[in-house]
């Protein structure tokens, strides 16, 4: 058995094995990969080895969007965004049948896009909305399920934090504001996908509608939530225009969010220690996977594991919908077990190669590994999504279960017309010139 092999095996088994045992992800990347290390070259090489991997991995000005944009959803989150975002949504559709879940939905929609976070999104809409829609009749596991599943749009609508990791594992491939433009319209199907399983849902229950609200109401409800959505255009417009990059595209979005938040009342100067330790204690377990899965892409580089797998699967596998639907499968399996930022950071390098090679675009492909892990994040055993919407709604995570599953396979069939009808997630930045 050859050196490359028995490392290959090393990595992926004592990989597994740690997670298994419960070892934090980020651990147990760190570890695995010096396992590695130490089968092919001697002890103190080794760990001189993985420090300069992991220092160089992080050291990116891109990656400086990302704590940025961790503080611009934390300011918005506590700067009164979602409760705009909530009454102009109830204005616009709360008055057809199930119309609360509907608003679930496109609040989700708009301030996961605003902030970037799906958490974020999750648990600011759930917190407002979940006891509203249970006091007019809604099961409180079904409102929870809706919040979980459409929180999940914020992660394709720009501006993504995990767009931004995709773009850096991607080696360049795929810019960032490529990607952003991209999410769009899969970010909206998938909510199209779920408000048509509500609407199933609704007529089969027989849910409630809210009463119509006149044009001067809906007028108001859109005035107030007119400066928050504005941040969308000011940071996606200036990323495409070229005016900034995405790192001072991300700095923007921090003063905005500030500005908007003691414009609103919401926010003042004693806010802010809470916030940015806050938001300190997420970027550092943020930074800290990126920097051991970004020592781990380097190994499988080195070992020459993506090279290997893309001559597998290439030439034992010859029609290229079958290997989409294999690369889809373990993607999905990977996601119920692993945070999404290790997750883009480990299978982008393995993965992209082999799209490649079989025509995919690697922005196409972007959108199809997001949004993979998009649906892993909302399932057990590992999916932070789900337990935080269940917590939130104060909802036991198996209840939760049954009114999710429609959900993902609206997500799923998305996921399908991604994969194999390249236009959706290229016609965008095909029409902005920002791709051949």
């Amino acid at each position: 058995m050859s050196i490359e092999l028995i490392s290959v095996l090393v990595l992926f088994i004592s990989f597994a094995a740690l997670l298994a045992y419960g070892v934090p992800v980020a651990y147990s990347i760190g570890i695995s990969t010096m396992l590695v290390l130490l089968i092919n070259i001697s002890f103190l090489p080794s760990v001189t080895t993985a420090s300069q991997r992991m220092t160089t991995g992080i050291d990116n000005f891109a990656l400086l969007a990302i704590p940025f944009f961790i503080l611009a959803g934390e300011l918005m989150n506590r700067g009164g965004v979602a409760k705009r975002l909530i009454d102009f949504a109830k204005s616009l559709i709360g008055s057809l049948p199930g119309g609360l879940a509907y608003v679930n939905i496109i609040s989700a929609m708009l301030f996961g896009a605003i902030s970037g976070s799906a958490i974020a999104a999750a648990s600011a809409i759930g917190s407002t909305l979940t006891d509203k829609m249970e006091s007019e009749g809604y099961p409180r596991e079904f409102s929870a399920a809706v919040n979980i599943s459409s929180s999940t749009t914020g992660l394709l609508i720009p501006p993504s934090n995990v767009l931004i990791i995709f773009a850096l594992a991607s080696g360049g491939t795929a810019s960032v504001a490529a990607l952003f433009i991209a999410g769009y319209i899969p970010g909206i199907l998938v909510g199209l996908a779920i408000m048509l399983m509500v609407y199933i849902y609704a007529k089969r229950k027989g849910l409630p509608k809210a009463n119509r609200v006149g044009f001067k109401q809906l007028f108001v409800d859109f005035k107030n939530a007119f400066l928050s959505l504005t941040l969308l255009f000011i940071v996606v417009g200036g990323i495409v225009a070229g005016i900034f990059t995405a790192t001072e595209a991300a700095a923007i979005a921090v003063v905005y969010a500030a500005l908007l938040g003691f414009w609103n009342k919401k926010l003042n100067v004693g806010d802010f220690k809470s916030i940015l330790l806050k938001s300190a204690r997420t970027t550092a377990i943020v930074m800290f996977l990126i920097a051991t899965s970004m020592a781990m892409s380097w190994l499988f580089s080195f070992e020459g594991i993506p090279q290997m797998l893309t001559s597998l699967l290439v030439d034992s596998v010859s029609n290229p919908i079958a290997v989409f639907l294999l690369i889809n499968l373990i993607l999905l399996i990977v996601g119920t077990f692993m945070d999404m930022t290790p997750a883009v950071l480990i299978f982008t390098p393995i993965f992209l190669p082999v799209a490649m090679a079989l025509g995919m675009h690697p922005v196409q492909f972007g959108m199809v590994i997001v949004l993979n892990l998009c649906i892993g994040v909302c399932t057990p055993p590992v999916g932070t999504l789900l337990f935080v919407g269940s917590g939130v709604a104060k909802v036991p995570v198996a209840k939760v279960i049954k009114p999710l599953i429609p959900l993902l396979i609206a997500m799923v069939v998305v996921l399908m017309l991604i994969t194999y009808f390249p236009s959706i997630s290229l016609w965008l930045p095909r029409a902005f010139d920002l791709i051949d």
